[in-house]
C-alpha cells in the first residue's frame, strides 16, 4: 500500500445507553484519525510542521496504536505485551523512528491494536476495575473509554493542523 485509504466514518447515534455512546464516539475518533491521513503517501504522512517538532500524521497513528495497547492490554487486561514502536517505555520512538515500519505494517498494527482493544473490553461492565492500577490509582473501564476519547480528540486536532499544512485539506 502506498497511500492511506480510510474507510468512511460511521454516523454517530444521538440517543443511546452509556456504553453504546462511549463506544460510538471512540470509534468515530479512531476513524477520524485515518480520515485525516486519507489519500496521503508515506512521505506526506511523515512530514513534520517544522524541524524541531516530533509531530507527524504517521507518528500520531503509531502513537495511538501504542496508546490502545497500553490502556486496553496493559492496564485493563494486565497483559505485558510487546510494545509497537517502543525500545523502552519512556521513549518517543513512535514519533521519532518513522522509518522503522512501512505504511502497510503501521496500518495493520493500528487495526490489530483496535481489534484487540475491542475484544478485551467486550463483555465487561463499565465499572469493572483494571487489572493494573494507573499511577497508583484504581481505574475503571468507563474512565479508559473517556480517556481514550479525550486522547484521540486531542490528537485528531493535531492531525487537522498537520493535514492542512500538507495539502490545505480541512474538515471535520
Amino acid at each position: 500500500m502506498d497511500r492511506v485509504n480510510a474507510p468512511p466514518r460511521q454516523s454517530q447515534p444521538c440517543v443511546g445507553d452509556e456504553r453504546s455512546q462511549l463506544e460510538s464516539w471512540l470509534t468515530f475518533y479512531r476513524e477520524t484519525l485515518l480520515v485525516k491521513c486519507d489519500g496521503l503517501d508515506l512521505e506526506q504522512l511523515s512530514r513534520r510542521p517544522f524541524p524541531t517538532s516530533k509531530l507527524s500524521l504517521l507518528g500520531l497513528v503509531r502513537h495511538m496504536t501504542f496508546v490502545e495497547q497500553v490502556w486496553f492490554e496493559r492496564i485493563f487486561a494486565g497483559v505485558d505485551m510487546p510494545r509497537y514502536y517502543k525500545s523502552e517505555p519512556a521513549s518517543d520512538d513512535d514519533f521519532d523512528e518513522l522509518d522503522s515500519a512501512g505504511l502497510d505494517e503501521v496500518l495493520a498494527n493500528y487495526d490489530a491494536a483496535i481489534a484487540t482493544s475491542k475484544a478485551l473490553a467486550q463483555g465487561h461492565e463499565l465499572d469493572e476495575l483494571t487489572a493494573k492500577p494507573w499511577r497508583g490509582r484504581e481505574v475503571d473501564l468507563r474512565w479508559i473509554y473517556l480517556h481514550m476519547i479525550e486522547e484521540y480528540a486531542r490528537h485528531c486536532g493535531h492531525a487537522d493542523l498537520l493535514r492542512e499544512l500538507i495539502d490545505g485539506a480541512t474538515g471535520y
